[in-house]
């Protein structure tokens, strides 16, 4: 059973940063793109950035320049590295893995728990 394990989450200031990691564990072949999202109350939740198993990244407009993703695959673990945070990056920020278990052979996304980013003086 593969499962995505999030941590970083927390209370900063404005201007402030923080780290999130998700890491992944369980019998696993293959880990395929990987990605952050978020939900704010009351909104969809909405992709924050993505990276390929080869490094190739992509981001939204509200993150550029100031979030950097990146993954370290002999760990599993996928990280958001964000500064210069501002009070609309408040929301629930969730990992998502495309992964080839190790069994069942079945190519499919799992999700993390969710860890609470607040941005706040």
């Amino acid at each position: 059973q593969v499962q995505l394990v999030e941590s970083g989450g927390g209370l900063v200031q404005p201007g402030g940063s923080l780290r999130l990691s998700c890491a992944a564990s369980g019998t696993i072949r293959e880990i395929y793109a990987m990605g952050w999202y978020r939900q704010a109350p009351g909104k969809q939740r909405d992709l924050v950035a993505d990276i390929t198993s080869g490094g190739n990244t992509n981001y939204a407009d509200s993150v550029e320049g100031r979030f950097t993703i990146s993954r370290d695959n002999g760990k599993n673990t996928l990280y958001l590295q964000m500064n210069s945070l501002k009070p609309e990056d408040t929301a629930v920020y969730y990992c998502n893995m495309d992964v080839l278990p190790g069994w069942p052979l079945r190519r499919r996304d799992y999700w993390g728990q969710g860890t609470q980013v607040t941005v706040s003086s």
